[in-house]
């Protein structure tokens, strides 16, 4: 006999998918892992404040307690963050997880699998993950591409994490036929850096993001449509200072061991040293911004629907 996941759906959320009501996924391995505490508890709930004030409403995911947890209060996000176990759940481990009651949060991928399953549209993050710089050998490749091929939302996000390889990652985006489109950019955002040598193509603003997003439900394609949002100008690091702080970090990562999941987290605490926090600053603005613009376009979304 079949039965429904351990769903718990928070009432705000509940209430807005019962009427239709924009609502935007959030990711939550960024509290856990992607950013220190209490850095990624302040983060989210900006991002949440941010798609609030778009007239949305935010529906961040985790895992709490043997439950999916679809909108969290704030003292369940300083939980989820300070959890000495907590885990960080991409789709392969949700039943495990689940089964364990573990805290985790989720992934990229396990936000957009979990997502669908809701029926959401949208989504917030700051970066993709991709292919990892030696991938070619290793084969170390973000679960997210896969599950962008399947999971049809909108993504928007300020690009492919900086730290990894984003030709080939580009190219498994291109065979796996995921749309990559920039927002009001025709240069891919490097997540860290305001843009990348790589072209994309350019949606103008709201209205041209709204159709491309029609068309896609027109034609089928069983994808999600990423929209790449530049972080801000203001706060960018240069492709030179990138690169020389990244060269430490991939160093350290390498004496240290670090391999797998835990190449990602390692390499952002790093940076953040490295940079004297302004990594950190970059990062939170760029979470927030991408909220915001989820959010708006939720909300669009919903009032051009018939």
């Amino acid at each position: 006999m079949k039965t429904d996941p351990p769903w718990l759906i928070d009432e705000e959320v509940r209430a807005a998918l019962a009427a239709g009501a924009p609502v935007v996924a959030l990711e939550t391995a960024l509290l856990t892992h992607g950013l220190p505490h209490p850095w990624g508890v302040e983060t989210t709930a900006e991002a949440m404040q941010a798609v609030r004030e778009e007239g949305a409403v935010p529906a961040p995911i985790a895992l709490l307690d043997g439950r999916i947890r679809v909108g969290l209060e704030q003292e369940e996000l300083a939980r989820l963050a300070s959890e000495p176990a907590r885990r960080k759940a991409s789709v392969r481990d949700l039943a495990a997880l689940l089964a364990a009651r573990a805290a985790a949060g989720t992934t990229v991928a396990a936000t957009l699998y979990l997502a669908h399953r809701l029926g959401l549209r949208f989504l917030a993050t700051g970066g993709l993950g991709g292919v990892h710089r030696g991938g070619e050998r290793s084969l170390d490749i973000s679960a997210d591409l896969a599950e962008l091929r399947r999971s049809p939302l909108v993504v928007v996000c300020s690009g492919i994490k900086s730290l990894l390889d984003l030709p080939r990652t580009l190219e498994v985006l291109e065979t796996l036929g995921v749309p990559l489109l920039g927002y009001r950019c025709t240069r891919l955002p490097g997540f860290y850096l305001h843009a990348t040598d790589h072209p994309v193509p350019q949606v103008a603003g709201p209205e041209e993001a709204l159709a491309t997003i029609a068309l896609q439900d027109r034609l089928g394609w069983p994808a999600s449509l990423v929209l790449a949002n530049p972080p801000p100008l203001e706060l960018a690091l240069e492709p030179g200072e990138l690169e020389t702080l990244l060269a430490g970090a991939l160093a350290d990562a390498r004496a240290r061991g670090i391999r797998g999941a835990e190449t990602t987290p390692f390499l952002l605490a790093h940076l953040a040293r490295a940079s004297g926090g302004r990594t950190l600053a970059l990062n939170r603005a760029l979470v927030v911004a991408n909220a915001r613009l989820a959010a708006g376009l939720a909300r669009a979304w919903r009032d051009r629907s018939p």
